[in-house]
């Protein structure tokens, strides 16, 4: 399901977001796109990358983020992905930008990783790990591929303690959250967390990251907001975008389904706008985990 979802779903992405496929914590008077660079480098920082290093990004889209990464600490970074159309996508988008020789993807499910043990000396996951079919599993595989006494850092989509299951309005936003981004069940931060542990992982710290973002993380989706510099997220540019789509499928020059994803990824934006709103999902729920040491 995802790897379907993808294929369509990639270009409307990368049309509309830039080559990063994630939300990010914003400054007041700081764009969308330097908030983005900003919430990679955070990632680096924390990390305590150095130069020289070979750092794994799980779920890694068309590698916007291990592309900053890589320039920004002088490390070395391979992109984990399970869609052959975002990999290829990737590695023109390296060839581009000039950094084949220290980055690079490896086709594979994140749940069953071709790497040996204690191979990398980081590992990140923006906004990717939310599509494993079970946390725990997907954390012991990172956990394994990671040298001991190095960090895991992660950016999960989640519901938060604001979330009632029994709420009809809030299970609502919930499952459109999920059909239009391809998910299987989002889990609760604290399920993360605990998730994180049983793995095998000591937490070093965490956070929701969307709790004290000067600038809410779903304004480029807001439709009430106009915006220049994201015209294509605005609701105009939205509508002029589905006309385009619908005309560009009926004569052949757009994959058949487009049309469908473009209708999914809306109701998707309306529903984490929503959400963003109560406060009952954040795509930003933060955590540093440590692989302790051999004893």
């Amino acid at each position: 399901m995802v790897n379907k979802y993808y294929d369509l779903a990639t270009s409307f992405y990368e049309y509309g977001w830039g080559e990063s496929f994630h939300f990010a914590h914003r400054w007041s008077g700081e764009s969308l796109r330097e908030s983005i660079k900003r919430h990679e480098h955070f990632l680096a920082l924390q990390l305590g990358l150095k130069p020289g290093m070979k750092v794994l990004d799980v779920g890694c889209g068309i590698g916007g983020p291990l592309r900053e990464i890589a320039r920004f600490s002088s490390t070395s970074v391979i992109g984990l992905n399970n869609n052959e159309y975002q990999i290829t996508r990737g590695k023109e988008l390296n060839r581009l930008a000039g950094v084949s020789g220290t980055c690079d993807f490896v086709k594979a499910d994140f749940m069953k990783m071709p790497f040996d043990d204690n191979t990398f000396d980081a590992v990140y996951a923006i906004e990717a790990t939310c599509h494993a079919p079970d946390a725990v599993g997907c954390y012991k595989e990172i956990y394994r591929v990671l040298k001991p006494g190095q960090c895991f850092a992660v950016y999960e989509w989640c519901v938060t303690d604001h979330y009632d299951p029994n709420n009809a309005t809030h299970k609502r936003i919930k499952d459109e959250i999920e059909l239009g981004n391809g998910l299987p069940d989002i889990r609760s931060t604290r399920q993360c967390l605990q998730a994180v542990k049983d793995a095998g992982f000591e937490v070093v710290w965490d956070k929701d990251l969307a709790e004290d973002s000067p600038l809410p993380w779903y304004l480029p989706l807001d439709p009430s907001r106009f915006s220049l510099s994201s015209f294509r997220l605005t609701s105009v540019g939205r509508m002029i975008t589905r006309t385009m789509v619908k005309a560009l499928e009926y004569v052949g020059l757009a994959p058949q389904g487009s049309e469908r994803v473009s209708n999914f990824l809306e109701k998707a934006a309306e529903g984490l706008v929503e959400g963003g709103k109560k406060e009952i999902f954040t795509p930003m729920y933060f955590f540093l985990a440590r692989k302790p040491l051999p004893e």
